[in-house]
Order: structure tokens, then C-alpha cells, then sequence
């Protein structure tokens, strides 16, 4: 009796201390693959980094834009090339305006924002100094509220002096910029933009596009220059 209450005993011992090793076995494991996950996300997430110089001659400014490391094409080289126009290829979160004289530092925007586009524009005029400035498209709002910034977004046309300060928005909200001319002999430029005409938070074919007209004398959100009559008058001689 006595030997079979030890074996009892010794069995027992052993059953616990083998459901207290799986047991210590189990956490240990959902600890290692909490650490593995946390590992994993702390090297994806993205690092600054910027995009080759942007040098005019015309201009006190270096312009260095601001990337990040998990964007697409990431490394490459040869972001920009060297003409006036700067497409993205990679996103751009923000700009750094160089002072090429004293070193001075400043950033174009305060938010959170893409860039998907900046030019330099000049505008000359006979017997007049020529007026420099940059034109942006910016996406700044996540107009479509799916909690991140992409080109389904309103993207707004801003114009900056070339130290990319009194940066001013030429285009309405929740507007898509589309394209854009200088017309210098009116001091004007004149943009393309598609309308959220249908308010459903999306740009799509049934939304409309127009023409706004911004004087670079004074730059403010433009006007637009197809009246609501002459589009119905089009209407009625295409439309039937």
C-alpha cells in the first residue's frame, strides 16, 4: 500500500512539472513571436530620406525634397531630371528651401501632406523684372476618409515665392488639379481642374472638369470662367 501511494505521489509530480514545461514552453513561444512581430514592424517602418538637389540659377534656393525610405523606387537614382518640371516618382512628404548664401533652413510645408508635383514658373514681361515662383500639387486632406493620403484624394494647386514662403492656395478644395497654363500678358495662369460635382467623396468620369483663372498679381483660390449658363447653352446644342 505504501509503495503504490509513493508511485501515486511520484506520477502526480511528474504530470505537473510536465503541464508546468508545456505551460512555460507555450508562453515562452507567444513571448518569442510577440518580440518576432514587434522586430518586424519597427523595421518596416519607413525612414527619412531625400531626393536628389534641385539647383536653378535663377533662384537664392536649393530645393532638397523630403522622401521616405519605404516608398516605391526608393534609392534610385536620377529622381528628377533637369528640366523646369518636377514630376514625383517617388512621393515627396515635404521640401527643404536652402539658402544658398548663409545656409539658412526652412520647410515648405506644416502638415502632412504628398507633393505630387512642383514647377517653376517665370513670368517675363517687356521692361519689367521677370516674377519667379514655384506651383505645387499638394494632396492634404483625405477628402475620400479612408484614413490615408493617395491620388484618389483632392489634390490643390498652391503657388510659393522661390524661398517657398507665403506659400497660397489657387485652387478650391476638394478639387483634383489637372493641368495649368501662364499666360504672362495678363499676368494670369489659367488651371484645369475636375469637380466633386456629385459630393459623393470620389473623382470619377460622371464628375465634372472647368477652368479657373488665378491673377499672379494678387494669387488667390481662382475663378472659374465657364459661367453656369454657358455650360447649359453647350449642353443644349451637344446634348440632344
Amino acid at each position: 500500500m505504501l509503495n503504490y501511494k509513493f508511485f501515486t505521489k511520484i506520477a502526480i509530480a511528474i504530470i505537473l512539472s510536465s503541464f508546468c514545461l508545456s505551460c512555460q514552453e507555450s508562453i515562452q513561444k507567444e513571448i518569442d513571436q510577440n518580440l518576432q512581430q514587434k522586430s518586424a514592424e519597427k523595421k518596416a517602418e519607413p525612414n527619412v530620406s531625400y531626393g536628389d538637389l534641385v539647383i536653378k540659377e535663377q533662384s537664392d534656393y536649393l530645393l532638397i525634397p523630403v522622401t521616405l525610405s519605404s516608398d516605391k523606387n526608393q534609392g534610385r537614382e536620377n529622381i528628377f531630371d533637369s528640366s523646369s518640371s518636377y514630376e514625383k516618382r517617388d512621393s515627396i512628404h515635404n521640401i527643404i528651401f536652402y539658402r544658398k548664401q548663409n545656409g539658412e533652413t526652412s520647410l515648405l510645408l506644416n502638415k502632412k501632406a504628398i507633393i505630387t508635383s512642383f514647377d517653376f514658373l517665370e513670368k517675363k514681361q517687356k521692361d519689367e523684372p521677370s516674377i519667379r515662383f514655384w506651383l505645387y500639387k499638394i494632396i492634404n486632406t483625405d477628402t475620400t476618409k479612408d484614413k490615408k493620403l493617395n491620388e484618389e484624394d483632392a489634390s490643390i494647386g498652391y503657388l510659393s515665392d522661390m524661398s517657398g514662403k507665403n506659400l497660397q492656395q489657387i485652387t478650391p478644395n476638394n478639387t483634383q488639379m489637372l493641368s495649368w497654363n501662364v499666360v504672362s500678358s495678363i499676368n494670369a495662369i489659367f488651371i484645369k481642374i475636375l469637380k466633386d460635382s456629385d459630393n459623393d467623396k470620389k473623382f470619377t468620369s460622371r464628375d465634372k472638369t472647368t477652368f479657373i483663372k488665378v491673377n499672379l498679381d494678387k494669387p488667390g483660390i481662382g475663378t472659374e470662367i465657364i459661367n453656369e449658363q454657358l455650360q447649359q447653352e453647350i449642353k443644349s446644342l451637344i446634348v440632344k
